[in-house]
């Protein structure tokens, strides 16, 4: 009996808390359709801090940042609202014009085939959705073969061998993409300039050569991490050294 209240008193304080996120959302969306970006920011940043976090949510966020000429705030928000839908094409078309804001102009590395492939289609789904392609595909290839398997006739046999081949390829091809997606996701921390100007160096120490500048709002992939200094490289393969607090992680 004590176990059905505490169940209940936990769906009901589900249901409660994702009710006042809604009504903050909303509030907050009221005060951005007034011009009011910065008490807008502030009720999305309660939302977040209650971890209803949402797409939609760091979209907004980064239009409110956006309007307060916050390059590395309305970015990072954008960036933000990619990696839980990376098929949101507002974020994608705003974090476009957000890095124009940018000082720092870096041409990224030429890209093999197989690159492009995975930036311009695998990429466009998360790693839970290629997940669920899986599971679906699991579920579609046995029940071709078992259609298969219990048909009578030559024709529909044919048609169900083939058709549930193709499907376990299909699902071996789609089981591939989700432990690499997977892999991808959670080995590689990005993360965003903060700082107006940084020194990036040669070795994590403040008497270290500098090897290169960066500004505001440029997005850097962290390798390694040494006390309070982060290894970075850019798009184009520069590698070096910048102070941690300088940079904000995705």
């Amino acid at each position: 009996m004590n176990k059905i209240i505490v169940i209940l008193f936990l769906l009901i304080s589900g249901i409660l808390s994702a009710q006042n996120a809604n009504d903050l959302f909303e509030n907050a969306n009221t005060l951005y359709k007034e011009g009011k970006y910065q008490q807008a920011i502030e009720i999305y940043e309660q939302i977040e801090n209650k971890k209803e976090v949402s797409s939609e949510l760091y979209y907004n966020l980064g239009n409110a940042f956006y309007k307060l000429n916050k390059v590395a705030s309305s970015i990072y928000n954008y960036e933000k609202a990619l990696q839980l839908d990376p098929l949101n094409e507002d974020a994608q078309n705003n974090l476009i014009i957000a890095n124009r804001l940018t000082l720092d102009r870096i041409e990224e590395l030429p890209k093999s085939v197989f690159q492009k492939i995975n930036e311009n289609i695998f990429q466009k789904l998360t790693y839970n959705s290629w997940a669920v392609i899986t599971i679906l595909l699991s579920f579609l290839a046995a029940t071709l073969f078992l259609l298969f398997y219990f048909s009578y006739t030559p024709s529909k046999k044919r048609l169900f061998f083939s058709t549930s081949i193709l499907s376990f390829l299909t699902l071996i091809l789609s089981l591939v993409i989700t432990f690499t997606q997977y892999n991808q996701t959670t080995n590689t921390v990005e993360a965003i300039v903060f700082a107006e100007e940084i020194e990036v160096k040669n070795a994590p120490t403040s008497d270290a050569n500098e090897v290169f500048t960066l500004h505001e709002g440029t997005k850097v992939n962290i390798l390694d991490t040494v006390d309070n200094w982060k290894k970075i490289k850019l798009i184009d393969g520069k590698i070096g050294w910048a102070l941690a607090n300088n940079l904000k992680e995705l």
